[in-house]
């Protein structure tokens, strides 16, 4: 009997449209067809293998962990290889880029010895509410639910038991035998043969070539180029939206109640994550993703929301799955997210702040791009005094959070620079001095004299890792005081015994700033936030080895979750989480520039 994995036992196949979890021994535990944001096939992981689940893996035994697994080079074609009395197996794991419907294939390839496998398909459709019909056509098995239907093929006899699809075979050195499911609308056609060899090699060719583009050659290529394909995984391709995870409902702290739906796109994290495209070589990435901010926006920037569906759609209700346990017992599962309603001011500073970079680094002009941030600028005039629920998305009261009127800032000042160089018009030395009213505003009431540091909110007494962001965006030098100040509060007050950041001081049993109970990890994104602020104040070599010890928490195949657990010692939230991979890449750029590496 399989339970789900600890969340850095899952690797990532995908096709940039969806994406599928795979566990180290062999079980996919999440697949939601036929995109992101899709209803799963495959819950388990959110439950147990009544939810839906996919095992390939030798035969006769319990589940068990691969002996080793690894990408093949730099792509998203997963290899886990088994060593058994009998002898050594391989299964090789991917996602075609799509080209037509969606597919998993899974080839099972004899390494040594004659190895008895065994595949266990279990199909449960709607977050593993819906048992589908199952049954033959034309000696292909189809399972159809409603409008889906998830079709099976390969050469291996496939026999039903316990409403799941098994099969049961042996394979010799040399010998491959191929698994592939695809998902077809069910009042189409059956969706053509799969050609597994055929895809594999493409998919090999796609990644390849995709990575060649990639401009960086430092010391943490590997880690920075792992981390690209991630975020490559984590695009829909139709659109160019970035999704901010592929799962829903992983805890931030197990057995508790901060469970998530991140399949969706948060302008904050893919305006960010177009950033480090940019920077890395992937221009057409970022293009995307400014056709699909446009689109989405399209002519209503006083409507802005912090989030909007993988096709720029505005409804994302929330609800909860009351028949899915969640992980590791951790409830309520959500689906839809509530957030998407919220006042969040950072994400103007954000999204100008994309589309400025775009700007300078030549990204071809977008007329309307500069109006669009023309206007959100006329928007952020008459409101950036407001309360908001900040980055952080806080259910509790709104408040006048420092970041969020720090990237109010930001979102002023790049918008003057964009008029001064000539390339748009608009009220230059109006929003010069909008610029300056609100850095003193903040500087006013956003900092604790007495303590010499920024503070959350004007007049709190808490902390929050977003002022890490203060120097990096050019509010203030980072080598003044009150940038030295905060950096060192920061590490005194919001470190782990560890040395990682926690966001923001959490209630334990009460209801927090947050308007939440419980705890959560340490946030990972913050975390580099801290490398980055400490090679920036010429602090390197502790720089350097905050990195290191970052990328140590990496799973074997280089991916991260949102947060780390420091009591239990393992990865929280959902994974792999884009706003973890951004940073990485950011803080080793950074690095690399200053020279703060070991060799």
């Amino acid at each position: 009997m399989h339970v789900a994995g600890r969340i850095e036992d899952y690797a990532l196949i995908g096709d940039m449209q969806t994406a599928a979890l795979v566990c180290r021994d062999g079980t996919v535990d999440w697949l939601c067809l036929p995109r992101f944001d899709s209803m799963a096939v495959f819950a388990g992981l959110l439950g147990t293998e009544e939810h839906g689940f996919w095992r390939i893996g030798p035969a006769g035994e319990e589940p068990r962990a691969a002996d080793r697994r690894r990408y093949r080079g730099d792509s998203l074609v997963l290899e886990s290889e088994w060593d058994t009395p009998r002898g050594t197996v391989r299964v090789i794991d991917f996602m075609p880029p799509r080209d037509g419907v969606p597919q998993v294939i899974r080839i099972v390839e004899g390494v040594s010895g004659r190895v008895p496998m065994r595949s266990a398909l279990r199909m449960r459709f709607a977050y593993g509410w819906v048992v589908p019909w199952v049954h033959k056509v034309d000696g292909r098995t189809v399972a159809v639910a409603g409008p889906d239907s998830v079709w099976l093929d390969t050469p291996a006899e496939t026999y039903g038991k316990d409403l799941t699809t098994y099969s049961d075979f042996t394979v010799s050195p040399g010998e491959r035998i191929a698994f592939t499911i695809s998902w077809q609308p069910s009042h189409h056609e059956p969706p053509a043969l799969a050609e597994p060899e055929v895809s594999l090699e493409a998919t090999e060719d796609f990644w390849r070539e995709w990575v060649e583009h990639c401009t960086y050659h430092g010391p943490y290529r590997d880690a920075v180029v792992r981390s690209l394909i991630t975020l490559k995984a984590l695009t829909y391709a139709p659109t160019g939206g970035i999704v901010a995870a592929p799962t829903t409902s992983l805890p931030e702290c197990i057995g508790g109640v901060r469970n998530w739906d991140y399949r969706f796109t948060w302008l904050r994290d893919a305006a960010i994550t177009l950033s480090s495209l940019l920077r890395t070589g992937y221009r057409e990435e970022a293009r995307a993703w400014r056709e699909w901010l446009l689109r989405a926006v399209a002519g209503d920037p006083e409507n802005l929301q912090i989030m909007y569906g993988i096709a720029g759609e505005r409804e994302l209700g929330e609800t909860e799955l009351k028949w899915l346990p969640g992980y590791e017992d951790s409830r309520p599962v959500r689906v839809g997210n509530g957030a998407a309603g919220q006042l969040q001011l950072d994400v103007y500073g954000e999204v100008t702040e994309a589309l400025h970079l775009a700007h300078m680094t030549g990204l071809a002009r977008n007329d309307y791009a500069s109006l669009l941030q023309i206007k959100l600028i006329a928007w952020v005039e008459k409101h950036w005094d407001e309360p908001d629920e900040g980055i952080w998305e806080v259910r509790g009261p709104r408040r006048h959070f420092v970041h969020s009127k720090v990237m109010t800032w930001v979102a002023v000042d790049r918008t003057v620079k964009l008029i001064e160089s000539g390339d748009v018009d608009g009220p230059l030395h109006r929003w010069k001095d909008l610029r300056e009213t609100i850095h003193r505003d903040v500087c006013e009431k956003g900092y604790d004299k007495e303590r010499n540091t920024f503070t959350q909110s004007y007049g709190s007494q808490e902390l929050d890792a977003s002022l890490l962001l203060i120097p990096q965006v050019g509010f203030l030098p980072p080598d003044d005081k009150r940038v030295i100040g905060t950096i060192e509060a920061i590490q005194r007050e919001l470190s782990t015994e560890d040395g990682f950041v926690l966001r923001y001081p959490t209630a334990g049993e009460g209801l927090g700033v947050d308007g939440l109970e419980g705890d959560e990890g340490a946030f990972l994104a913050c975390s580099f936030w801290l490398a980055d602020d400490l090679a920036m104040i010429g602090r390197v070599d502790e720089a350097r080895k905050l990195f290191e010890k970052l990328l140590s928490l990496r799973n074997d195949l280089g991916l991260l979750a949102e947060e780390w657990d420091s009591r239990l010692q393992r990865q929280v939230g959902n994974f792999p989480q884009a706003f973890s991979h951004v940073p990485l890449i950011d803080t080793a750029l950074r690095l690399t520039a200053s020279g703060a590496y070991g060799g």
